[in-house]
């Protein structure tokens, strides 16, 4: 069962982005709370990388304000957002797939002792860590390669979770996965959630939405469209905010200025 959230662990308070002509991202409002999967969806072109890479400290947003825990804060490079404990696991999930489970978990953060990599630790600890997470694979020392897309996405989702994170974004997770492969990985999107964690899912695909998320953020034409709880929202209407049959004012507005997002 998800933790009751109390205050957001992450609040967005009008946050606009342009690339010269183009108005990217306009007054973007968004509430994450602990224990709470929020699955951002849009169009193609609808802001949601913008946002993301915003959040994420990879392209920092011209206006607004982050809250982070009730406080705002700057974000304006990847560091400061890992520093606060947000983890983004890209839908390339930057794997190198010569080695093995343990060499890409602990990628950049290799333990040393005496100057020389500590093998014995980092496996004791990846061994620990999937145990954690439930995540079953053959073995922890067979290269990336060997492994299938479902298995691949939960190791970068568990690489990401070495820093203690409070917040996790999820880019397109099971995009080109079969179904058991799907399932691997909305299974732990669940356990992320049961663990208390914040969970930010980028989709198209409306039944992997429906299957995790608690509520659903529309984005369209870089403006708010619409935050749904799943429970009470049919998949006809979400997706009626996404193409937008069900536009807000000032959507229709951008969207007759001729204005298109990226």
């Amino acid at each position: 069962m998800a933790i009751v959230p109390n205050g957001p662990v992450l609040a967005l308070r009008g946050i606009s982005k342009r690339f010269g002509a183009v108005q990217a991202l306009t007054d973007i409002h968004l509430e994450v709370h602990a224990g709470e999967v929020v699955a951002l969806v849009g169009d193609n072109g609808a802001g949601k990388s913008t946002l993301v890479k915003s959040i994420a400290g990879v392209g920092p947003a011209d206006e607004g304000v982050i809250e982070w825990q009730g406080k705002p804060v700057q974000v304006t490079r990847p560091h400061d957002a890992q520093e606060l404990g947000i983890a983004t696991v890209y839908q390339d999930l930057a794997l190198c797939d010569n080695i093995d489970v343990v060499g890409n978990l602990f990628l950049g953060r290799e333990i040393l002792r005496v100057g020389v990599l500590d093998e014995v630790e980092m496996e004791r600890r990846a061994r620990e860590l999937l145990q954690t997470l439930s995540i079953r694979i053959p073995s922890v020392r067979i290269p990336i390669a060997s492994l299938s897309g479902g298995q691949r996405q939960t190791v970068a989702i568990a690489r990401s979770m070495l820093g203690e994170p409070k917040l996790v974004i999820l880019d397109e997770p099971t995009a080109a996965l079969g179904v058991e492969q799907t399932a691997q990985v909305l299974d732990l999107v669940e356990r992320l959630r049961d663990r208390g964690l914040a969970v930010i899912l980028i989709s198209h695909n409306m039944a992997d939405v429906k299957a995790v998320a608690d509520r659903v953020a529309v984005l369209r034409l870089g403006r708010n469209n619409g935050i749904f709880d799943v429970k009470t929202t049919s998949q006809e209407e979400i997706i009626s905010a996404i193409t937008g049959a069900t536009d807000n004012a000032v959507t229709r507005r951008k969207a007759r200025s001729g204005e298109v997002a990226k």
